[in-house]
């Protein structure tokens, strides 16, 4: 890999990898961290180009990101983990599960998509048009790539069809909000074309980890096999 990830590390046992969405880094998982470190050895890694990780000069792409999971994970001697990724981060953990199949023990997948079309009409169209001033912005100003590159993984990004997912050999938890900005009918085909897979619906929005932590972290606890109790925040 030719950078080296950000990352935290807290608690001891069976690893639980932190994928977090676009645009964030791994604080947006406090309330996960502080919960999970319980039971797990919980890592947050911030993705290439985000939080406190360097961008690089590989692609900035779902795929990369998920070569860069993968070699970070061997750089600190984690041959198995618990992947739980949100948004963006559940795609990486998607791409990742299909590459390296034997990496994953299970998966929980958070708002993730198989594609753009994914995403409710009414929160992908500012995306797209976003993205096309920042494209143009970035070709004049070296300060917009980054925004552009951001937007791109929105707008192209992922492309994963229901036969791919059907390879999935973990167990999975495809878990999402009510008011969730990827369309319910997307989620369930999600959850029916992966195996071994499960289907919870959280009361909220798309960043229910973070508005509504007692009850994400109940539903993931009871996933993971470990107690479930009360968590700070609202």
């Amino acid at each position: 890999m030719d950078i080296k990830l950000h990352y935290t590390e807290s608690g001891k046992g069976f690893p639980l990898v932190l994928l977090h969405g676009n645009g964030e880094s791994g604080e947006y998982f406090h309330f996960q961290k502080e919960y999970f470190c319980r039971y797990f050895r919980v890592i947050v890694p911030d993705t290439r180009g985000h939080g406190g990780s360097p961008r690089g000069n590989a692609p900035f792409t779902i795929t990369q990101f998920a070569r860069d999971l993968h070699d970070f994970m061997d750089e600190k001697g984690i041959k198995k983990a618990h992947i739980l990724g949100f948004s963006d981060g559940g795609n990486i953990a998607i791409a990742f599960a299909l590459a390296y199949p034997e990496y994953a023990e299970s998966l929980i997948l958070n708002g993730a998509n198989m594609n753009p079309r994914g995403v409710k009409r009414f929160y992908q169209i500012p995306i797209e048009i976003g993205y096309k001033l920042a494209s143009r912005a970035a070709k004049k100003h070296p300060d917009a790539v980054k925004n552009a590159e951001l937007l791109s993984l929105m707008v192209n990004e992922p492309n994963f069809t229901s036969e791919e997912l059907s390879e999935i050999k973990a167990k999975t938890l495809v878990i999402a909000g009510s008011r969730d900005m990827i369309k319910a009918s997307h989620t369930r085909l999600i959850a029916e074309s992966i195996p071994k897979s499960e289907l919870k619906i959280i009361r909220g929005n798309h960043f229910i980890a973070e508005k509504n932590p007692q009850d994400f972290n109940r539903a993931a606890a009871e996933f993971l096999g470990v107690p479930t109790c009360e968590t700070k925040g609202e």
